[in-house]
């Protein structure tokens, strides 16, 4: 198997893939030390079964430029297929600014088509290709070099069954009339926007357990600075503080060293210098907020309001539509979303775009009383009334 260690390399391979169809790609990377992920290999095949049209390119220890590779990304007459492509999608954007297009994700692929939730690559190996996968490489350190022999056979099957799987997908979906839906999916894994982390939305993310907008001023103003301090640094946010230690110091707004001394969840590090300085400057932040600036969560629809009867109903409607289409239920539609359409909101990711072919017209329907569902055998039917 061939590792590219050169540009020219890279380049020549690149060259050879100009005018083919599609490109399979994949990455190892680790994440575990800092806050942007370290690319560590990348896994290229050109369309065939030969095991010399794949590549292993190490960009670890090696003066080589990716530039002929991120052309090919850029070249839309070729698409890049990748399986689960939101975490490779994320390493080329933040270190290159380039989202590789035309696109085809086949996890996307796969739930469309009937292969259940958020299907692993291991399982569409076995049931398209018919292959087995040796999965003792799967946790190893992609940063240590040598590779043995075992992890490049490991990273390259990523990228050569990747081609069978593609092509099966590929024809399912138009002969299903289906490629529309995935084209809508992953428009969002293009959107540079799925890639910016923006600190001042930080705490979106952090669950807690009190929503007083004095409280969530303090925790937004805390995970503001955990976040721009992680960035920075380029380490995990959970190494600044912990989750639980954030919500502690919303609610035990520490004013001095003194006080942040009593936390009972935070990290030594911590408790001193510029992490302990900015915590306190967050928390006094957060107190000082304008009445007119402080956050509201956002607890999705008002629970008063969702008809329990209907949201029941509409899951069941999601079920039959789902054993009906063969496409997993959470992506039609999530829990949320359910709930959502029974208080009232129209608003929703369900009532658009192919969903609401599959379920959105009937769930207005439903909640309109222009249909009902009745349950035959083993399956449920819509009935118009």
């Amino acid at each position: 198997m061939q590792t590219i260690t050169t540009t020219d390399a890279l380049a020549a391979f690149c060259e050879r893939a100009k005018g083919q169809p599609y490109i399979t790609v994949d990455t190892e990377f680790l994440r575990e030390r800092t806050y942007y992920s370290k690319l560590c290999l990348i896994q290229l095949a050109l369309p065939g079964t030969d095991t010399a049209d794949a590549v292993l390119v190490d960009p670890i220890d090696n003066d080589m430029s990716l530039d002929p590779l991120l052309d090919l990304f850029r070249d839309d007459s070729i698409v890049k297929v990748f399986h689960a492509a939101r975490q490779d999608l994320e390493i080329f954007f933040i270190d290159h600014g380039v989202i590789p297009q035309p696109l085809f994700d086949t996890q996307v692929a796969a739930m469309v088509a009937g292969f259940g939730e958020q299907v692993g690559y291991e399982t569409l190996v076995k049931r398209i290709a018919k292959q087995q996968l040796d999965k003792s490489s799967r946790f190893t350190d992609w940063s240590r070099r040598p590779l043995t022999e075992a992890q490049k056979t490991y990273a390259l099957a990523d990228v050569t069954h990747l081609r069978q799987i593609y092509e099966f997908l590929n024809r399912k979906l138009e002969e299903t009339g289906r490629a529309r839906w995935v084209k809508e999916e992953i428009a969002v894994l293009t959107d540079p926007e799925t890639y910016i982390t923006r600190p001042e939305d930080a705490w979106k993310r952090v669950k807690t357990r009190s929503a007083a907008p004095r409280f969530l001023a303090i925790v937004r103003e805390l995970a503001r600075f955990r976040e721009t301090y992680a960035q920075e640094r380029n380490i995990p946010r959970n190494r600044v503080f912990k989750d639980d230690a954030l919500a502690e110091l919303a609610s035990t707004k520490p004013a001095n060293m003194q006080d942040l001394g009593r936390s009972r969840l935070l990290l030594r590090e911590a408790r001193k210098g510029p992490i302990a300085d900015g915590i306190i400057a967050a928390v006094q932040a957060g107190l000082d907020c304008p009445k007119e600036d402080l956050p509201q969560a956002d607890n999705g629809p008002d629970r008063g309001q969702v008809n329990p009867a209907l949201a029941d109903l509409l899951r069941v409607l999601l079920k039959a539509k789902t054993e009906k289409s063969g496409v997993a239920s959470k992506l039609i539609a999530p829990a949320s979303d359910l709930d959502a359409i029974a208080s009232g909101e129209r608003d929703v990711p369900a009532l658009r775009g192919w969903r609401r072919e599959v379920f959105g017209d009937d769930a207005l329907r439903l909640c309109e009383g222009k249909i009902a569902l009745a349950a035959r055998g083993k399956t449920v039917d819509v009935i118009e009334l």
